[in-house]
């Protein structure tokens, strides 16, 4: 089956319509799949449900798809660096589904797995436990969360081979690994794109069965969220 595409826009051909989920790899701006995030706004599909660590940061990530207004709903864990994402949940324009972040890695992973729901401790007694299902076991309650399984994921890998078999780098493989299993269809962005064989396959995170479609999104511009700086020493 052919895997490879020569850009974004190719990869996401026929894989799109409004109103679907999608699960979105990346934590914070590590990882994030940013030419398929630009792919998608220049699409113009819209009512979107998107699972994801973040929503990006103004202008940057999922940021820019919020600015488009194609966002319905956002399964996330931390949304606090973006002010339109505030700005649209505050005026009731988006809805937010907050999940913890252990609990939202593991619904993704559970969903992959073909594990429909799995009960947890964390937030039982919150906000989070509202409208679900309270079990005890052991003399303990735990709270049942649902697995996930979106119509498309889209993620970025560090190196793949040209089966679609995938090494993470560092931070990014955090939310990346489990959501590119969460999904009937997976497109993944890498930096770079090897022959088959080339890769050592004790060090191949997501076999290239879960990748239906790839491609290389080289080169990429190094963001960083919060620049820090001392200030320089007199002499």
């Amino acid at each position: 089956m052919k895997k490879l595409y020569p850009d974004a826009k190719s990869a996401l051909e026929g894989l799109l319509h409004d109103g679907m989920m999608i699960c979105c790899g990346g934590f914070g701006l590590s990882g994030m799949p940013e030419r398929l995030i630009d792919a998608l706004e220049a699409s113009g599909v819209k009512d979107l449900t998107i699972a994801a660590n973040n929503a990006g940061v103004d202008g940057v990530g999922l940021g820019k798809l919020l600015r488009s207004r194609q966002v319905k709903k956002m399964i996330s864990s931390y949304v606090g660096e973006n002010k339109e994402f505030e700005r649209q949940y505050l005026s009731g324009e988006l809805e937010v589904e907050f999940c913890p972040q252990g609990t939202l890695a593991e619904r993704c992973r559970a969903g992959g797995a073909g594990i429909p729901g799995f009960y947890t401790k964390t937030g039982v007694g919150t906000l989070v436990a509202e409208g679900k299902e309270v079990k005890n076991f052991d003399g303990e309650d735990y709270i049942l969360e649902r697995g996930i399984v979106a119509d498309l994921s889209i993620i970025k890998g560090w190196k793949a081979d040209e089966a679609g078999n995938l090494i993470f780098r560092k931070t990014a493989r955090n939310f990346n690994q489990p959501m590119a299993t969460a999904s009937h269809n997976t497109v993944a962005e890498v930096e770079e794109i090897v022959p088959v064989g080339s890769l050592d396959p004790d060090s191949i995170h997501v076999p290239g069965i879960y990748i239906k479609r790839l491609i290389c999104g080289a080169p990429y511009e190094k963001r960083i969220e919060f620049r820090t700086v001392r200030e320089r020493e007199s002499a």
